[in-house]
């Protein structure tokens, strides 16, 4: 039986080739976008999870009041690794970690610039690294060094690194302990290399000096691994106060009540957005949200299959009667039409899988990931036959269930007539189908305003022909001589050193105090650039007030604040105001607008720009406005490669690394353009069968109004208006959805769009413009028509 069921499928499929395509393909279509977005989900919602302590690895975190707000940081106190060892005995590990920097690895005449991390040496063994060579415990000794595979074949090629003595930034010989397996793109913790967290005490006796015993500066990170027995909140109440116990009774700093907890690697990459002092989830919310457009892009593809099926019921009629009237009971109608939906679906199935393995590559470079079919993976393929069998129930039960619900005496009888009652479900499947796609129509265009608002923000400073390279121990002791030959060369015109790159803001501090202050402002955070002569000429920023610090005064304890700062502080006349930072002496000497180096979608932090030649990190090069950037470039690499012989000379532009910040949600907006165009596609494809088959239905009175004298133009509108009306109706409902739906969405930001009407008028006037198109050929084809043809058969 079940074999004459698909037989008569299959000459079904092949007898109504059209009709057949538009659900292959349309069904195809929807169930690999379906996939695809599933691959993503599981990509996200698996990061981490190649790491064996998955569920009992933690990040040491803390809230702290500042300026009337519970924030949430990351960044902790050095002593916190060695207290929480010494004191709790809940943690089976504790690694604490820096945030990572570029060093130059020298081995022989092979030099490379990788980015690494100080680590603690249980890192190794909490994270369970793979180890491919070398060490079990590889950070135990300060002058090691832990590479990962890829580093190592860069470095030594074939030959054994384990043992080989590497230099690092050309001044520290490290000894290769230890080879590990690359962590994949997906995982929270990304190096090139590791060095033991001890050998920054060593080389940076800043450290031992103020930072040893601080627990008022935050500038580290801590990964804990909890035993298998601890219970979270119970270890989060008992190291609750742990940074706070540290704090007299007279340092102002405990009005920010700093309280200590540990958040679970589980949460890490899906719920990492916190808002006063309470996780708000985070990435979480576009895996849902794009885990609901993949669904709803399966269901546009199946109501294609519905209404195609349901429209076409007349066809099927007699067949159903005669069965019916054979002995078929309604069970055995409802197996066979499933069985159609089911072979179908099958088809479809093969289809999706050629477009994903075609389109897999391009959605990778998209995303920036590496994700591929597990073929080879047997649960893989039992969840394709699952999905596969779902999509076809999903697509077939409507039909199935209203083909053979017909009475076998009137279809016989020959009483069976498709009139408005039966119209009327396909057009509410209709209008679902086009509601969907315009609300990601519409969702998707406010999403690229948005984006371009960000994009047209005035930055405050001119970002083009501006490059930042990293600082070292060489350019450090040869800066004025670098300086000097880069001016001479011709190819920068200004040239200064910060602590942070122009796209970047690395610094925030509290502990300011201004005329009329309250104690507890001394809690208001302050991002902070650090640099010397020329900031403000290299990067293009016009002084407003003042002045920019001078070689023709004594500006050690000088501060230049930005307009934001200015406002906060509530300054009149800001220029020669004198001010205090951690109780040293500070006066303005300078006021520049609100330059914009942070979120082009959040508010300018108040900035205070200070003087200060050693607290460095990068050298900022303006390019010389009347050379070409890559002579400009070529120019200034044998002297960089001069004063900083340990470093290959790599550089970032200002402007591209700005671009960037725009990455998540240029992500956001080109995955919802996609699947808006496909769910559009899916419609057009839906739209076209149905108007085939009215214009099917409708020959004959098309062929009786073209002998009355009904010209080509009025017939196509007779036929194309029905189809204008669902899909305005579809506009009516998708416009109060879409506009709440991404009304929300825009709360995510402090500077947006305010959503207009033009967006939803050019929707609509784009939906009606496809609509047409779509069922136009169809019906400017019957209304060409010979009526003597279609009126011979009477």
């Amino acid at each position: 039986m079940i074999k004459n069921y698909f037989k008569i499928a299959w000459r079904n499929l092949v007898k109504n080739k059209v009709y057949s395509f538009i659900n292959v393909a349309g069904l195809a279509t929807g169930m690999a976008v379906a996939m695809i977005i599933g691959l993503w989900i599981y990509d996200e919602v698996s990061a981490n999870k190649h790491f064996k302590n998955y569920n009992t690895l933690y990040q040491v975190m803390m809230y702290q009041n500042f300026d009337g707000k519970r924030g949430t940081q990351q960044a902790l106190p050095f002593p916190m690794g060695e207290e929480l060892k010494a004191k709790y005995p809940d943690f089976k590990g504790v690694a604490m970690c820096d945030w990572g920097n570029s060093h130059s690895l020298i081995y022989g005449d092979k030099k490379i610039s990788k980015t690494g991390h100080f680590m603690g040496e249980e890192a190794v063994s909490m994270f369970s690294l793979n180890i491919l060579n070398g060490d079990k415990n590889p950070l135990h000794e300060p002058y090691s060094i832990v590479l990962t595979d890829e580093t190592a074949k860069i470095l030594f090629g074939t030959e054994n690194p384990v043992g080989k003595i590497i230099k690092m930034d050309n001044a520290t010989n490290l000894k290769v302990t230890a080879v590990v397996t690359k962590q994949p793109k997906s995982s929270s913790l990304s190096f090139d290399y590791l060095v033991p967290f001890q050998l920054q005490e060593i080389l940076y006796s800043y450290i031992k000096q103020y930072h040893k015993t601080n627990w008022g500066n935050n500038s580290w990170q801590v990964f804990v691994q909890l035993n298998d027995n601890a219970d979270l909140k119970t270890v989060n109440t008992k190291i609750k106060n742990v940074v706070l116990s540290h704090f007299t009774d007279e340092n102002t700093l405990k009005s920010i009540i700093p309280e200590v907890f540990i958040h679970p690697m589980a949460k890490w990459r899906l719920y990492s957005d916190f808002e006063n002092g309470k996780n708000t989830g985070g990435f979480i919310k576009y895996i849902r949200m794009f885990g609901i457009l993949g669904f709803i892009v399966l269901i546009i593809a199946c109501i294609n299959f519905m209404n195609l099926s349901t429209a076409r019921s007349e066809k099927r009629a007699k067949e159903v009667g005669v069965r019916k009237a054979v002995g078929s009971g309604r069970k055995q109608l409802i197996r066979q039409f499933l069985s159609e939906s089911m072979l179908i679906s099958a088809l479809a199935f093969l289809l999706a899988l050629l477009l994903v393995i075609i389109a897999l590559p391009y959605f990778n470079k998209l995303t920036e990931k590496a994700m591929s079919l597990q073929v080879a993976n047997p649960l893989f393929w039992g969840i394709m036959i699952i999905f596969t069998v779902i999509t076809g129930l999903l697509a077939g039960s409507y039909p199935a269930f209203y083909l053979s619900s017909f009475n076998p005496v009137r279809v016989l009888k020959g009483n069976l007539k498709a009139g408005k009652s039966s119209s009327l479900p396909r057009k509410i499947l209709v209008v679902v189908q086009f509601a969907s796609s315009v609300i990601l129509m519409i969702g998707t265009t406010i999403i690229y305003q948005q984006i371009q608002h960000g994009k047209d923000r005035p930055i405050g400073f001119n970002n083009k022909g501006l490059i930042s390279v990293n600082w070292s121990d060489d350019i450090g002791k040869n800066y004025a001589a670098l300086k000097q030959e880069l001016l001479s060369s011709g190819a920068a015109f200004s040239v200064c050193q910060s602590n942070s790159p122009p796209s970047q803001i690395y610094s925030n501090n509290n502990g300011w105090e201004w005329k009329n202050s309250q104690p507890v402002e001394k809690s208001v955070i302050f991002s902070t650039i650090t640099t010397e002569y020329d900031y403000t000429k290299t990067l293009g920023i016009k002084i407003v007030d003042g002045r920019d610090f001078s070689r023709d005064f004594a500006d050690s304890n000088a501060v230049i604040l930005n307009q934001a700062a200015v406002k906060r502080m509530g300054l009149k006349q800001p220029v020669g105001e004198m001010l205090k930072w951690n109780d040293k002496p500070m006066v303005v000497i300078g006021v520049i607008p609100d330059i914009q180096m942070e979120s082009p979608f959040r508010p300018i932090s108040p900035l205070t720009i200070i003087f200060n030649k050693d607290w460095v990190s990068y050298v900022d090069v303006r390019i010389n406005p009347t050379m070409a950037a890559a002579k400009a470039i070529s120019l200034m690499k044998p002297i960089f490669d001069k004063y900083n012989p340990a470093f290959p000379f790599e550089y970032q532009f200002a402007d591209e690394q700005y671009a960037k910040k725009f990455n998540y949600e240029e992500l956001v907006g080109n995955l919802a353009a996609i699947i808006a165009v496909l769910a559009i596609f899916i419609s057009c494809l839906g739209l076209f069968g149905l108007a085939s088959f009215t214009a099917e239905q409708r020959v004959k009175e098309i062929g009786v109004r073209k002998v009355l004298g009904a010209s080509i133009f009025n017939l196509w509108k007779l036929l194309s208006k029905d189809f204008v009306v669902l899909v305005l109706i579809a506009c009516v409902v998708a416009a109060p959805i879409a506009w709440y739906s991404m009304n929300e969405w825009l709360k995510n930001y402090d500077y947006k769009i305010n959503i207009g009407f033009g967006v939803f008028i050019l929707i609509v006037a784009l939906s009606i413009a496809i609509t047409l198109i779509t069922v136009s050929f169809q019906s400017i084809k019957a209304a060409l028509s010979n009526p003597v043809k279609s009126l011979r058969t009477e």
